[in-house]
């Protein structure tokens, strides 16, 4: 079997250690004689684990105790939608700042439930950089302020968390989240697709202060509501099984890497290795983002004559390096670097880069 350097969006790489101690136990997990997907997530086995990877995410992200986990089904773009149900009551208003494709989909997903306020947005600079925080016009009654720190299609990412004074701040963290270490103090509410740096796709973590927990929201179903979720353990419903137990052995191995800390580390160390062999290419390859909004995440880069975008995909697909072809909406090419793609995987495409350059030039 021969791996390759994963450079996927999402679903994306996931550690090799986590797939092959996946792998060992599949069978027989924790002897029980059956694997992980055939447990009742209401045995003894499956609660234990449950418990402990949320204790195990609590620790890497230093998560206060007034503040629930939640391990829930679905993706974040689900929540685009259930979250202005749980946060904002009929009439409410909650502030949104639009950096790129997905806090985009948010505004358009949360319309029907409250009035949106685009408070800033970078629309007219084709998301190329941040919205200047100088131009917010925030809304001091709003139910709440949402944004993506990170924007795995358009490649600009915050790096540092906005002050939005007492509103609660929204995150989608989707696609940076474990990346490096966060003050999760600073947020009422933090979201993530697993199917980036966590885990497999069809779940969601989500952390959430509790007292935001009490808010009205609107009528609506118990399902849809996050204090009964929270009330329940993520267990209202079945939850996503396989998916809880991936990302709990992510976050162990995380916790091995050396926490949050660690990871960057490494993963600046990643961004910065491309950036600058894009940067020392002589404008044969160029990235069109702002320099303070680059995305250490998700690298866009585009070759100097878009005739050779072809070859480029071809070769790297033959070179082992996946993955590596740009949104549709785009084109181009983009390499994610989430937690799992280890420093050797972007040395590797480098070198293909300078390689292809010279035979291409």
């Amino acid at each position: 079997m021969n791996r390759v350097w994963n450079f996927s969006a999402g679903p994306a790489a996931l550690p090799p250690a986590v797939l092959e101690r996946a792998q060992r136990e599949l069978l027989d997990w924790n002897g029980s004689g059956a694997s992980v997907m055939e447990q009742s997530h209401r045995g003894k086995r499956f609660i234990a684990m449950a418990e402990q990877a949320e204790a195990d995410l609590r620790a890497l992200m230093d998560i206060p105790a007034d503040y629930a986990v939640l391990f829930l089904q679905g993706g974040a773009t689900q929540h685009f939608a259930q979250i202005p149900m749980n946060l904002a009551g009929p009439g409410d208003s909650a502030d949104y700042i639009v950096s790129g494709h997905w806090s985009a989909k948010a505004v358009s997903e949360a319309g029907p439930y409250l009035h949106v306020n685009v408070a800033a947005s970078s629309v007219a600079d084709d998301y190329l950089m941040l919205p200047a925080r100088d131009n917010w016009q925030l809304d001091p009654n709003a139910a709440y302020v949402h944004y993506t720190p990170n924007e795995t299609i358009h490649g600009v990412e915050f790096h540092e968390v906005p002050e939005v004074g007492a509103v609660p701040l929204v995150a989608d963290l989707s696609s940076n989240i474990l990346s490096e270490p966060l003050d999760v103090n600073r947020f009422g509410l933090i979201y993530a697709g697993a199917q980036k740096n966590i885990g497999p796709s069809g779940l969601v973590v989500m952390i959430i202060r509790r007292d935001l927990l009490q808010r009205a929201g609107r009528p609506m179903a118990k399902i849809f509501r996050y204090a009964e979720h929270a009330a329940a353990g993520s267990m209202l419903n079945t939850p996503n099984t396989w998916g809880w137990y991936l990302s709990g052995l992510t976050f162990q191995w995380l916790l091995g890497q050396g926490g949050l800390e660690a990871m960057a580390k490494l993963n600046h160390a990643k961004a910065d290795a491309l950036y600058q062999a894009i940067d020392g290419s002589g404008g044969y390859y160029r990235n069109p983002i702002d320099l303070a909004a680059r995305s250490r995440m998700n690298v866009r880069f585009e070759l100097h004559d878009t005739a050779l975008d072809a070859a480029f995909l071809q070769e790297t697909e033959a070179a082992g390096l996946l993955a590596l072809k740009g949104h549709k909406a785009l084109g181009g090419m983009r390499a994610s670097l989430y937690n799992a793609v280890p420093l050797a995987a972007v040395e590797a495409l480098v070198e293909f880069m300078r390689d292809f350059a010279r035979r291409h030039g």
